[in-house]
């Protein structure tokens, strides 16, 4: 117990440490198409060129009890330029998209969906062909059932997922997915969907998770684990051998870490859509040493709204998807 207060005591201090980044905030750049809303924003990533893609919640729903339920027509995938610009829809009718919620771009610029709803993760072409899918859509249930987290299907393993989250990748090729509110678990593929293993289980000790939320890979192989009910992330080897926390960054919600030679983890703080408390973004090493962080929760430039994802292929331009403000901010760093 003397440690666990130790620890806490610890973060609390390097929280109060980091200093403040000065930066500048964009909420216009992106040219929506006429008559398109921008709905909820779940995921946010840019391409090789400087392309913005975002996928975002809009179409139909149906309410059960006090949750909603997307039925069908849920989500949309939109590419805009460098300049915010719009290019192209991608994905109109497909099967998998009901509910957004995270969007990445690999090496090679493929683009990879994540859906909650249909629990698949989707590989795009950059010609915005269906390359590759993970994951199945589970069977009809009702609407109730739903609302009460029935999904038609119990945990099981493989490319199964019960609602996930996120998808990263490491050098190699392999694939991991956050399978998170039902198995809390991280699943690792190989570059062709194979899959390979899995590890993590519900709980509060290491290589456990409170709903793994967001995840990330470094130039080494190293798996980032955003755990936000247990306030810190979590890194493991390529093989899920659990190795350090970092525990000094609030409730880390998105995550993401930079590329280049010299690389930044950069996580947002208590930004679960039923919280508008703190918000800042923070900029740390990848072992935990706090950089700095910036702005808040609210609804003014420069403030954040639940940030489902953040982008940071250029650690000093950042792209924040923002659930309840219904934009992307672009962020400048100074």
């Amino acid at each position: 117990m003397k440690i666990a207060v130790l620890t806490m005591l610890g973060a609390a201090t390097l929280c109060a440490q980091a200093p403040e980044i000065a930066f500048e905030g964009n909420i216009d750049f992106l040219k929506w198409p006429a008559h398109t809303n921008a709905g909820e924003i779940a995921g946010v990533a840019t391409t090789a060129k400087g392309n913005v893609v975002v996928y975002t919640r809009t179409g139909e729903s149906a309410t059960a009890g006090a949750s909603r339920i997307f039925t069908h027509g849920g989500s949309r995938l939109f590419e805009f330029d460098a300049t915010g610009r719009y290019v192209r829809e991608i994905g109109q009718g497909v099967y998998g998209f009901l509910f957004a919620q995270s969007v990445k771009v690999d090496p090679q610029d493929n683009i990879w969906v994540v859906d909650r709803g249909s629990d698949m993760v989707l590989k795009f072409e950059p010609s915005g062909r269906i390359a590759l899918v993970l994951g199945r859509k589970p069977e009809s249930v009702s609407l109730e059932a739903r609302a009460a987290g029935g999904r038609g299907r119990g945990a099981v393993p493989g490319d199964n997922f019960n609602r996930p989250v996120d998808v990263a990748f490491d050098t190699a090729g392999n694939i991991f997915v956050a399978d998170s509110y039902a198995n809390a678990r991280i699943a690792k593929f190989d570059k062709d969907g194979k899959f390979i293993s899995s590890w993590g289980s519900k709980g509060s000790g290491p290589g456990q998770f409170d709903m793994p939320n967001s995840i990330a890979v470094d130039a080494h192989g190293d798996v980032y684990v955003a755990d936000p009910g247990n306030k810190r992330i979590q890194i493991f080897d390529n093989n899920g051998i659990f190795k350090s926390q970092i525990s000094n960054a609030g409730s880390p919600w998105a995550i993401c870490i930079s590329p280049g030679a010299h690389q930044y983890l950069f996580s947002s703080n208590s930004n679960a859509p039923d919280s508008m408390e703190n918000g800042e973004i923070y900029k740390l090493e990848l072992d935990g040493h706090p950089l700095g962080r910036f702005g808040k929760a609210g609804k003014l430039v420069k403030e954040f709204g639940a940030v489902n994802q953040l982008d940071c292929r250029d650690p000093r331009v950042l792209y924040a998807g923002e659930v309840t403000n219904w934009r992307v901010q672009k962020i400048s760093l100074r």
